[in-house]
Order: structure tokens, then sequence, then C-alpha cells
């Protein structure tokens, strides 16, 4: 590595070879305003609509109307659509329409389980399609240039994350239905929300181990953009 192409980068506010400590942090904080957008607030509508008006359907469009909005805004304002809030998105338009359908309050708080069955399933499929999801996902947290997305060491990285997130959305899915038979629904909720948040956290680490492990293999150039963005790359950030 030119040392000098380092310094400059330095001096620019880049943060060359960045430690894994410093890559989770930064995926953390993509992450965070993802997760945000997608989950929190419609979650958090979704509870005080149903505290103040007492109906699923009310609570429920609520949270949909959020989610649409997100994406609304995303499309006609030509800005990328994290596939984080396109899964939610999605997920949150099945549950509303089963409910509305049979109107039934047991099947409404399983079908976050299913749906995270089907996430996990989706996640699965697509390794098998040879399109892993993870691909897709990875533009949201560090762009990949083609010639990188199709080294054959990446195409491997990406379709063991795929697996590694169809694994942990299934022990999510199957952590939540024992919660939902053996406790009460308030202990179940806060229960369900903090496995699931300590199984991504533990996803996401081990995401960023695996990931900075094969570039480094592949001697491609990782770093820190001013931003916080995440770069890797064959090229040096100050010399494309």
């Amino acid at each position: 590595m030119d040392d000098g192409a380092d310094a400059a980068a330095a001096g620019l506010g880049w943060q060359m070879q960045p430690s894994r400590r410093r890559v989770v942090g930064a995926v953390g904080r993509r992450l965070v305003p993802y997760l945000v957008e997608a989950t929190l607030i419609p979650t958090a509508i979704f509870y005080a609509v149903l505290a103040t008006t007492g109906e699923l359907r009310w609570a429920l469009l609520g949270a949909l109307v959020w989610s649409y909005a997100a994406v609304g805004r995303r499309f006609f304002g030509r800005r990328a659509i994290p596939g984080l809030l396109i899964l939610a998105t999605l997920g949150i338009s099945v549950r509303a329409g089963i409910y509305l359908w049979n109107n039934n309050s047991f099947v409404y708080f399983v079908q976050p389980i299913l749906r995270t069955v089907l996430t996990a399933g989706l996640f699965a499929g697509s390794v098998v399609a040879k399109r892993p999801l993870i691909a897709r996902f990875a533009d949201d947290f560090c762009p990949l240039a083609p010639d990188v997305q199709s080294r054959p060491a990446v195409l491997s990285l990406f379709r063991r994350l795929t697996l590694l997130w169809a694994g942990a959305n299934g022990l999510m899915a199957m952590t939540s239905l024992a919660l939902l038979v053996t406790v009460p629904v308030p202990v179940f909720v806060v229960s369900a929300t903090v496995s699931a948040w300590l199984v991504t956290g533990t996803g996401v680490v081990v995401t960023v181990v695996d990931a900075m492990r094969t570039a480094r293999r592949e001697g491609l150039v990782t770093a820190l953009a001013p931003n916080g963005a995440l770069y890797a790359a064959t090229t040096h950030p100050v010399l494309t």
C-alpha cells in the first residue's frame, strides 16, 4: 500500500484499513436508521394507535400508511429503497391482509413468526436460485464494483452470509413461537423483541468479521469514508 496515498486519504478524513470494531460501528450507524424507519417507527405507530383506539385494524392501517409513505418518498424522490424497508413493508402488508380477512388476534400475533419463517425461506431459496439476497443488501452498506462482486471468493461470501441470515431468521422464528405459546402476551412482546435484537446483533458481528476476512484475503483496499460509508475496492479511494 502506498504510504503517500494513505496519508493523503487520512488528510481527507478517510480511515484506511479500519479495525473490526470500527467497521461494526460503521455498519451499526448505517443499519440503525434503516431499522428505525422500517421497524421501530411503524411499530411505535401501531402500539400508539392500538392504545388510543383499541382496534387492531386501525393500528395496522397506521403502520401501513407510514411504511408505504416511506417507500413512496424514496421512490418519487428517485432515491434507493433499502432492502430492509422493502421486506418490512411486504411483511406488514401480508400481516394486515391476513388479519383483516379472518379478524383473529392470535393469528395477528403469529403472523410475524410466519413472516420470519418466510424471510428465512427467501434467503435460503435465493442461494438455491444462485441469486443470494445478501448481494442486494450489500449495496445498502458497502457498494461494490461489478468486478469485485463477480469474484469467486466474494460470491462465496454472499452465499455464506445469505445462509447465515436464513438461519438467524429461523432461530428468531422458533424462539418467538416458543415464547408465544408459553408466556403471557405482554411478556411475549418484550421477550421476542429482545431476543430478535440479540440474534440480529450477533449476525451483524459475524457478517462483518467474515466480510473483512474475505476482503483482506482478496487484497481489497478497505476504508471508512468521511461520511461513515464503507469502502472496499481494488483501487485506493484517493486514486479513483
